[in-house]
């Protein structure tokens, strides 16, 4: 059944290069795989469904919700506000204060394409009404949402740990210095570009601005705090402080800030059932393509290969970054994760990589393929919003991969970077 597999997996390659769906390349490689190898085809919906029957997979639509809640009850707004009197006085001050209000919200949707999505319309539109290039503030804004997967609470974080059977709460302390140290990376970045360009700042607020924007935002920002103290106290799990997120905004949006009408609902709720479904649609069929390479053989055989080659974990650690900077971009990083982790994640731990740092390495990977053209999904996104050619955002964006690649190497040759957080909470 290797060879087998070893074929279709050469179609599949080969359907997706001619612009075949992702999803439905993986679907018609698992029902070709299971016809041919003379196995009932009814198998396939079996392990389809079987593949979204898991508790933490249910965060994903609850974060999804929290995140259309938010940007249509306006919070994504004051989030942007506080960040921009707290350091739009600085030279560049708009690519500072976007890349603070993606920290801030990262505690929040933990997707980098929800950020996108909802930060970046405010934060391309503000730096353009303010003079800035349209390519700058596409390419930062798209920059700065790689963050959003990294903080927690992290949708792509709960997809890694459902897929390769590690505790998510410690993925998410992991995550947390990293993240902050891609925000301090990016700013450095800002400043050298800042000098360059000589970009705008907005004259220094006063404590009474200040304390106004603090004021009309404090509630938000009290959005990440509630969620990990409610998690790392105990109070509930990762995947139930999606719900208590989801509350929380409703409960903003509605009875503190009362910019949410509640007749929307109907049409968010649309929103994030399409959202989902290609979520989910890409966890089921990744799912069923996954059980067929289990069962041809392929990752019990590539992952000892792997680690008898290499046989070091810093050439492995180093092979995986090439390899998933190289994947990120053509395949959308959640079908990559689905189909590489059973594969990477036991050659990792054969070699004694913690589980949870190469979680960490992962999906930062994955996050930095998601603005790297000519498949980086976040790139399309933020370049429609700024109305800039994808091929100009696809230059534009270059400067800012450098600090977020600096910050993957540390994170893969450091692994107190990652470990220090849950060794200390999460013993």
């Amino acid at each position: 059944m290797t060879l087998l597999m070893t074929w279709i997996c050469a179609g599949w390659i080969v359907t997706i290069l001619i612009g075949v769906p992702l999803l439905t390349s993986m679907l018609i490689a698992s029902f070709a795989f299971v016809v041919l190898g003379g196995l009932p085809p009814e198998i396939i919906p079996q392990k389809v469904a079987r593949s979204v029957d898991s508790f933490p997979i249910v965060a994903a639509p609850l974060f999804i919700l929290m995140g259309n809640i938010m940007n249509s009850a306006g919070i994504t707004d004051r989030i942007f506000v506080f960040a921009k009197a707290v350091v739009g006085w600085l030279r560049g001050g708009l690519c500072h204060a976007n890349i603070i209000a993606s920290v801030i919200f990262a505690g929040m949707a933990g997707s980098a394409v929800a950020e996108a999505g909802a930060l970046g319309t405010i934060e391309i539109k503000a730096m353009k009404d303010d003079g800035y290039d349209p390519e700058l503030a596409a390419s930062v804004s798209a920059a700065s949402a790689t963050i959003g997967p990294i903080i927690p609470p992290s949708l792509p974080m709960v997809i890694y740990g459902v897929t390769a059977d590690v505790s998510i709460g410690r993925l998410f302390l992991a995550g947390l210095l990293p993240g902050l140290l891609m925000a301090a990376a990016l700013m450095a970045m800002v400043v050298y570009i800042a000098r360059k360009l000589d970009l705008p700042r907005t004259p220094f607020p006063t404590m009474p601005q200040v304390w106004v924007a603090f004021r009309d935002s404090f509630w938000a920002l009290m959005t990440p705090v509630v969620l990990l103290a409610g998690m790392f106290s105990g109070y509930f799990t990762p995947t139930e402080a999606a719900a208590v997120a989801t509350c929380y905004a409703l409960f903003l949006g509605m009875f503190v800030y009362r910019g949410f009408d509640l007749r929307s609902l109907p049409d968010l709720l649309r929103q994030t059932a399409e959202t989902t479904g290609v979520v989910m649609g890409l966890v089921m069929a990744a799912g069923a393509f996954g059980w067929c390479m289990s069962l041809s053989g392929i990752p019990q055989k590539l992952g000892p290969l792997l680690v008898e080659v290499l046989g070091n974990p810093i050439l492995f650690l180093l092979a995986v970054n090439i390899s998933l900077l190289a994947i990120g971009c053509f395949i959308e990083a959640l079908a990559a994760m689905l189909i590489l982790v059973p594969i990477l994640a036991p050659a990792a731990a054969a070699l004694g990589i913690d589980p949870v740092q190469f979680g960490v390495v992962f999906v930062l990977n994955l996050m930095i393929g998601t603005i790297t053209p000519p498949v980086g999904v976040v790139l399309f996104i933020t370049a429609r919003i700024a109305n800039v050619s994808f091929e100009a955002m696809s230059r534009a964006i270059l400067p800012w991969l450098v600090p977020l690649i600096l910050v993957l190497l540390l994170v893969t040759f450091w692994p107190p970077l990652t470990l220090t957080l849950p060794g200390l909470l999460m013993p």
